[in-house]
C-alpha cells in the first residue's frame, strides 16, 4: 500500500521520538545537544521528528521548559528540512486544547495527542475530547493509541467517527496488535497508520502500516527511514532483513521503562548524557549489560567501549 491515498501523505515513513536531552544533573535542557540531536536525525533521513513525546519525558517539562522546548525544536527541525510533530496531549481537555494551539501558534507540523490517562473515560468521552482538540486549531492532530501507558483503548469505531475531522491525519498505534491496526486501516484507509512500537513496523505494514514513530531511531535514523521507506511503498519482502537486523535493538529499548534504556545507549555511543528526571531512574547493571551487547553487534559502540 502506498501513500498516494492519503489525506496527508507527509506524515509517512520514520518519525523519531526524540529523548530530551538533560545536563549531566538533569536540572536544565542541553541546547546545543538538542541540535546536534536533529542535525543527526535529518542526515539520517527521517521524515521528521516528535518532540516533548513519552520518550521525550514530557510529564517531568516544567510549563516553561515545554513551551521552550517546542520553539527551539521547531526552529531547529525546520531549518533541517524535517517535520516536526509536538505532544500536547493531556487527560484535561482544555489542556490539550491549549496545548494544541501553543503547538499551532509555534509553527508545528502536526499535534500527537494521547488518550486521556488516569481518568479512563469511555469511548464517547475520547471522541468528544479529540474532537475538541481537532476542532480548537487550523493544525494536522496525530491520535496516540496507547492503552499501556493510558489504561483506555482508543477504538477503532471511535477512531472512524474522529476520521470525519478533516484535521485528524495519523494514527500512532501503540497496541501491538496488528488485528487494531488492520481494522483501523480498514476503515480510515485515508488515516496515516503509523507503528507506535519499533517492532511492529513490519507487521503493521503488511495490514496498511505507512512508517513508525520510532524510537531507535535516536540510534539508527539511517536504517529506521530505510525500513519505514520500504513499509511506506510496499515493499515488504525488502523490509524483511531490515526488520530482523533491528530486532534485538528494538527488543533492548524495552528492557526498562521507555525512554530509560534509549538513553542509557546514547550515553553508551557518546551522543547523551543518559540523564533522565525522577521518576525516571538511570538503566540496571543488567540492562547496560544487555545494550553494550546489542550496539556492539551493530557496530555503534567507540572503541573504548568495545
Amino acid at each position: 500500500m502506498t501513500s498516494a491515498h492519503l489525506r496527508d501523505p507527509r506524515f509517512t515513513g520514520a518519525f523519531t521520538a526524540i529523548t530530551t536531552p538533560f545536563s549531566e544533573d538533569g536540572t536544565t535542557i542541553d541546547d546545543a545537544r538538542l541540535a546536534e540531536q536533529i542535525a543527526f536525525q535529518a542526515d539520517g533521513g527521517v521524515s521528521g521528528i516528535v518532540v516533548c513525546g513519552t520518550t521525550g519525558e514530557s510529564p517531568t517539562l516544567s510549563e516553561r521548559e515545554y513551551r521552550e522546548l517546542v520553539v527551539r525544536a521547531i526552529e531547529l527541525g525546520h531549518a533541517r528540512e524535517l517535520l516536526v510533530i509536538v505532544g500536547t496531549g493531556s487527560n484535561s481537555t482544555a489542556h490539550a486544547v491549549e496545548l494544541h494551539r501553543f503547538a499551532a501558534g509555534a509553527g508545528a507540523d502536526a499535534s500527537l495527542s494521547v488518550n486521556p490517562y488516569y481518568n479512563k473515560p469511555t469511548q464517547e468521552g475520547l471522541y468528544a475530547h479529540f474532537a475538541a482538540i481537532a476542532d480548537a486549531a487550523d493544525l494536522p492532530v496525530m491520535l496516540y493509541n496507547i492503552p499501556g501507558r493510558t489504561g483506555v483503548t482508543l477504538g477503532p469505531d471511535t477512531i472512524e467517527r474522529l476520521a470525519a475531522h478533516q484535521t485528524i491525519v495519523a494514527v500512532k498505534e501503540a497496541t501491538g496488535s496488528t488485528d487494531s491496526a488492520g481494522e483501523i486501516a480498514l476503515r480510515c484507509p485515508d488515516l496515516a497508520l503509523l507503528s507506535g512500537d519499533d517492532g511492529m513496523t513490519l507487521p503493521f505494514g503488511s495490514v496498511g502500516g505507512v512508517g513508525a514513530v520510532s524510537v531507535i531511531a535516536n540510534l539508527v535514523p539511517h536504517e529506521t527511514a530505510e525500513l519505514c521507506g520500504l513499509v511506506r511503498d510496499g515493499r515488504l519482502a525488502d523490509a524483511l532483513p531490515v526488520h530482523q537486523s533491528l530486532l534485538p535493538l528494538c527488543r533492548a529499548m524495552f528492557l526498562e521503562t521507555n525512554p530509560i534504556p534509549v538513553k542509557a545507549a546514547m550515553a553508551l555511543v557518546g551522543r547523551d548524557t543518559g540523564a533522565l528526571r525522577l521518576p525516571m531512574t538511570r538503566a540496571t547493571p543488567a540492562t547496560l549489560a544487555t545494550l553494550r551487547s546489542v550496539l556492539a553487534g551493530l557496530e555503534l559502540l567507540p572503541n573504548k567501549e568495545t
